[in-house]
């Protein structure tokens, strides 16, 4: 295909993504309070088990609220038009690959996005509740010559917190399909993952610690599911490595 067509190809593909990412924020912002209130209701669950019908959360500026809103619908529309990212990108990639190329890549296309929502789903409905919980210990009733301490969470410091903590489970969840990948194209091997474990453990350990808010909940919460994770990689990538049959009975490394 000449350069020009290449860029017309590229420019489709562009306008569909970028079409698809405006319609998604739309819809995500006209639904943005209702997104909000499922991402804050972990915490919302909490407070009303302990008897917190009054409790609240608050914005202190102006244009707070609409800016926290404005960031839902954009954290919205990028999770769900990834999809159509993904198949505009694989539509402009897979002419130019070969057929044993696309078996080779299919894997990891259907593995990635998976492994995202597993990882966004742990820390939502997992670890979440065990965080919030272990924050809200640190209230203090009202007594005798004391001021009480009780939480009034802002609107956007609560939506940071919950994007960040998502986003970083769901990266790192992409684990596996980065090491065999890397493994696939013989950058690494199966041997050095083994080799490796130990400064594994040590590396993942501090990944989580960087990644998640600085309490031992959150980061044992991430770095233990990146341990079985770890393991996983070595499993898929022994399997990969392993010859294929040919219909002459022999065997490929292909």
């Amino acid at each position: 295909m000449p350069l020009l067509d290449h860029l017309m190809e590229l420019r489709t593909r562009l306008l569909w993504s970028v079409g698809a990412f405006a319609i998604a924020f739309a819809v995500c912002y006209y639904f943005s309070a209702q997104i909000y209130g499922f991402l804050a209701k972990p915490l919302a669950d909490i407070l009303q088990h302990q008897g917190g019908g009054d409790r609240r959360m608050i914005f202190t500026a102006l244009y707070e609220a609409f800016f926290t809103y404005l960031k839902v619908a954009f954290f919205g529309a990028v999770f769900f038009s990834f999809p159509v990212w993904a198949t505009q990108l694989w539509l402009f990639v897979a002419p130019g690959l070969y057929r044993s190329e696309k078996r080779a890549i299919y894997p990891f296309l259907i593995a990635s996005p998976f492994l995202f929502v597993l990882g966004a789903a742990l820390a939502y409905y997992f670890i979440f509740p065990l965080a919030w919980r272990f924050f809200i210990t640190f209230e203090t009733p009202p007594g005798e010559g004391t001021l009480p301490i009780q939480l009034e969470a802002k609107v956007s410091e609560y939506l940071s917190l919950v994007m960040q903590m998502i986003l970083a489970f769901g990266v790192a969840f992409q684990l596996p399909v980065l090491l065999t990948l890397l493994c696939r194209v013989g950058i690494l091997d199966v041997a050095t993952l083994k080799k490796g474990r130990r400064y594994a453990i040590v590396g993942m350990f501090v990944v989580a610690a960087v990644l998640t808010p600085p309490d031992v909940i959150s980061q044992i919460g991430l770095a233990v599911p990146l341990l079985g994770l770890y393991e996983i990689s070595i499993l898929a990538a022994t399997w990969m490595a392993q010859p294929k049959k040919t219909p002459d009975g022999g065997s490929s490394s292909s």
